[in-house]
């Protein structure tokens, strides 16, 4: 088979198109899943540098939609031929992964392997940010930084769907445009003007009840005064690199409450993802969550893929075709 090979971590040339590999073995409670579509997410990007390490050499990619070509003698209500998604287990850039039978969701027909492979990691990451941390009342306001890219994109409607005022920041006057369209009550451009300023200014000083935070390094810091007094501020991710420590007593004069979050944690057994997943797909058939597939490349330009998702070029999201 055709996979994705990092053999030593670095920047996106360290992913090669390896060729004439062995196909995986399903174990009795896995499954081989024949890929159609995998997802691109941060995480992969922060698994090629190293600051999530993996052992090396590792096939990336934690997100795929396929159709299942082996079962193992253990696996139970899965068959050859399925349709199904998955998230959470390394090696979707690649024709073939072994995945355990827990993580597999059954695909509808009604959406394509691309879709398959867009809604799993983000959209469950987007339910646990929203009702894990802080339980939302109308009216409540959200700050969702980077409110254009493919998960700030879920996050932006799924805050509304719950009836919140939803401020997003964003990079560009194009990726403002894009917040707004789906649904952002307020887009601050943050390379422009001080977010934390315009929070205070749009929401008379009340600041943001919730703050999810995907960005990290430049960001973080400014979240403690965007944030109103008793406001909860999520950490998922760092795309502009770590975020710096901070002081707890700095928490104090607004009692904020700090979180860090990961859907390895919040979806690590198949009871605790399965109606993370249902949510997702029950959004995506009443029509108020909608997928933001903005680039599907091939498998052999998985660097470009990185390379895109790590400029800040790109919105919505990113998926390679491995099926040709």
């Amino acid at each position: 088979m055709k996979a994705i090979k990092i053999s030593s971590y670095g920047d996106p040339s360290v992913l090669v198109l390896a060729e004439n590999l062995p196909q995986p073995e399903p174990g009795p409670e896995q499954v081989l899943v024949k890929l159609h579509v995998a997802g691109l997410n941060f995480v992969d990007t922060y698994q090629r540098r190293g600051l999530y390490p993996v052992p090396l050499p590792f096939t990336p990619g934690l997100e795929g939609a396929g159709v299942l070509e082996k079962v193992g003698k253990k696996v139970r209500g899965f068959q050859p031929g399925d349709r199904v998604a998955y998230n959470g287990q390394l090696g979707s850039y690649g024709e073939y992964a072994a995945v355990d039978a827990w993580r597999l969701i059954p695909l509808p027909k009604s959406l394509s392997f691309e879709e398959g492979a867009a809604f799993p990691l983000q959209g469950m990451t987007a339910h646990y940010l929203l009702h894990e941390y802080r339980q939302l009342k109308r009216g409540d306001t959200v700050l969702i930084h980077a409110g254009a890219g493919g998960m700030g994109g879920l996050l932006v409607q799924w805050a509304k769907h719950l009836q919140a005022k939803v401020i997003a920041t964003v990079s560009t006057t194009e990726k403002a445009r894009i917040a707004k369209k789906l649904g952002a009550d307020h887009v601050i451009l943050y390379t422009k003007d001080d977010f934390a300023a315009e929070v205070k200014r749009l929401t008379k000083d009340h600041g943001a009840d919730l703050i999810i935070d995907g960005v990290g390094k430049s960001t973080f810091a400014k979240n403690l005064e965007a944030a109103a007094v008793h406001g909860h501020i999520v950490i998922f991710g760092a795309a502009s690199g770590p975020a710096d420590p901070i002081a707890p007593n700095a928490l104090m004069p607004k009692c904020l409450s700090v979180s860090g979050g990961t859907l390895f944690v919040h979806a690590g057994t198949h009871e605790e993802m399965l109606p993370r997943a249902k949510a997702v797909l029950a959004g995506l058939k009443a029509g108020w969550l909608k997928l933001q597939i903005t680039r599907v490349l091939p498998l052999a330009q998985a660097a470009e893929a990185h390379r895109l998702l790590e400029s800040r070029e790109t919105t919505g999201k990113v998926l390679l075709k491995v099926v040709d």
